[in-house]
């Protein structure tokens, strides 16, 4: 499945839109990444466990997306938005959504 941001793919025609697709992923805080993490923000410097999440859930919403698109019939996602949100009590959960449209490229 060829997943693109851009509203189209080089060289290739779009023969056919098939509507809107989108996939959600949902993860929730854990309590030790949350206590590396606080550390992280005392001392500096990226927390690893956080951005592995967060390519996780990315991944999983994206797959979700392809999925609804091989359904219908398509080739092809194109114009891709993928959004972050805190989610939740106490926004203790991050969901990441992408959204797309499914087509059928020549």
């Amino acid at each position: 499945m060829l997943m693109t941001t851009t509203d189209g793919v080089d060289g290739r025609r779009i023969r056919r839109y098939l509507g809107i697709v989108s996939g959600d992923a949902v993860i929730g805080a854990n309590v030790f990444r949350d206590f590396f993490a606080s550390i992280t923000d005392i001392i500096g410097g990226r927390s690893g466990a956080y951005e592995k999440s967060l390519r996780e859930a990315k991944e999983a919403a994206l797959a979700d997306m392809a999925r609804q698109a091989e359904k219908l019939g398509a080739n092809a996602v194109v114009g891709i938005d993928l959004d972050y949100e805190a989610v939740g009590k106490d926004t203790s959960m991050l969901m990441v959504a992408a959204n797309g449209t499914a087509v059928q490229l020549d």
